[in-house]
């Protein structure tokens, strides 16, 4: 009597992700791209077939990170395993990557991820190759994503930037602006809902400048606001430039769509933003968040500030800092200029460099002064009911985290049986820049339900 053969063991596959929000969107792709073609995910590198690392390139220290911890990796490297880099570093070095880490055998950029099957096959059989082609048709149609968040879903609709900002180097990682029909976009919430997921994610560099063509940010809003299932809609990051009447509107009177925005000001100095070439204004810039918080009551505020640009002077850090106190931002992702290769800063006179001392004291001011504001809007907030979906278990102690609708962060006590419940909370205490909570309904809502 013969055996049975053994089956064939399956192919695993190891995804390391640095950088934003459309990186880990990214990483769901390349999954769901591998599994499509027999590939499990599996959660270290430890005896996985293929290593893949996706990186981020907006800051030089992100890249150094990067190329550390390639060589971290190395150590798991079996005769057959196929290390790769991916992302917007693999697009931006290209073949250099080869020439540094000579075990890595694939670089592929953020348009390349449909053909990372081929690649693999190849690099299995010794060949090393690079795949950095931009593609403006590329928005992985007909892939279906491998989620890593079971509560809420990124949904990339839209790709690259036209923007170019002196100090960005996003326009020659991702390419130019190009936005996923309007269909598509609703078809793949749909999809999510049907996976039990009430909160989505809409991605984009740019992503109120979004439009196919016959629809604008406006109707797309409204359209995935509409589907059934849906509790709370997201979108990150948009452009101040990009905000119409009409988009603030359909912000305002649609149900689902969270009381927050993220609104990058990188400085509060007109000149800055000038030699930024952000194309707005101090002014503009104020009267933007002016005419969201008239039509948004209890609006949720956060942004991005750099510290630093070339030829950044007290008085337009000073200008920063008052900006900073004047609107009251919730938050901030505060960042010491990296000037990156390619990118028109590099042409800058290089006396109009800003002195690593004097830019690492305005990066401490420009934090203290932020947190300091933000505590103190979180401390009226203390007594006040705010509705929270369970995120995930917190980093410490045993407790999980979850999100207002306006971006806060509440803990409360619990097991991860809650996760993925929407809850009734008080919020008891706050950090300066977290909560804690009490929970106020006795029965969860699950977030796969539609809202009571």
């Amino acid at each position: 009597m013969s055996s049975a053969p053994e089956p064939t063991r399956r192919r695993t596959v190891y995804i390391e992700t640095y950088g934003c929000q459309m990186n880990v969107s990214d990483s769901e792709l390349m999954y769901g791209t591998l599994a499509a073609q027999g590939y499990d995910a599996v959660d270290a590198p430890d005896g996985a077939d293929v290593i893949l690392v996706n990186t981020c390139a907006i800051r030089e220290n992100a890249e150094q990170r990067v190329i550390g911890r390639l060589g971290d990796l190395k150590r798991y490297q079996r005769r057959d395993t196929v290390f790769g880099v991916t992302g917007c570093m693999a697009q931006r070095l290209g073949p250099r990557l080869l020439e540094q880490a000579s075990h890595v055998s694939l670089v592929v950029g953020p348009d390349g991820y449909r053909a990372l099957p081929q690649l693999i096959a190849r690099a299995q059989d010794g060949e090393r190759d690079v795949f950095t082609t931009f593609d403006l048709e590329e928005h992985y149609a007909a892939i279906t994503p491998r989620r890593f968040d079971g509560v809420k879903a990124w949904i990339p609709v839209q790709r690259g930037c036209d923007y170019r900002c002196t100090y960005c180097i996003v326009p020659y990682t991702r390419g130019p602006e190009r936005s996923r029909a309007l269909a598509d976009c609703v078809a793949e919430v749909r999809e999510v809902v049907a996976q039990g997921l009430t909160e989505v994610v809409l991605l984009g560099q740019t992503v109120n400048s979004w439009t196919d063509g016959t629809h604008d940010f406006a109707d797309l809003v409204r359209a995935v606001g509409a589907v059934d299932g849906i509790r709370r809609v997201r979108f990150t990051s948009p452009h101040p430039n990009d905000f119409s009447d009409r988009v603030i509107e359909a912000l305002a009177s649609v149900d689902a769509v969270c009381e927050h925005v993220h609104l990058p000001m990188q400085s509060g100095s007109t000149r800055t933003l000038k030699r930024m070439l952000r194309r707005y204004t101090r002014e503009e810039f104020f009267a933007c968040v002016e005419k969201l918080r008239a039509a948004i009551p209890g609006l949720g505020l956060t942004t991005d500030i750099i510290v630093g640009f070339p030829g950044e002077r007290d008085e337009d850090f000073a200008e920063t800092l008052s900006a900073v106190r004047e609107i009251g931002f919730d938050d901030a992702f505060m960042f010491k200029f990296s000037m990156r290769e390619g990118t028109p800063a590099t042409r800058l006179p290089a006396e109009d460099l800003v002195a690593d001392d004097v830019m690492a004291d305005r990066f401490e001011t420009l934090v203290a002064t932020v947190r300091s504001g933000a505590r103190e809007k979180n401390l009226t907030l203390l007594g006040a009911e705010r509705e929270i979906l369970i995120e995930k278990g917190a980093r410490k102690g045993e407790l999980l985290q979850g999100r207002t609708r306006d971006f806060k962060t509440v803990l409360i006590p619990g097991d991860d049986r809650l996760i993925g419940q929407y809850l009734h909370v008080v919020l008891t205490g706050t950090t300066g820049s977290t909560f804690t909570g009490r929970v106020l309904e006795a029965t969860p809502t699950r977030a796969s339900l539609p809202i009571a």
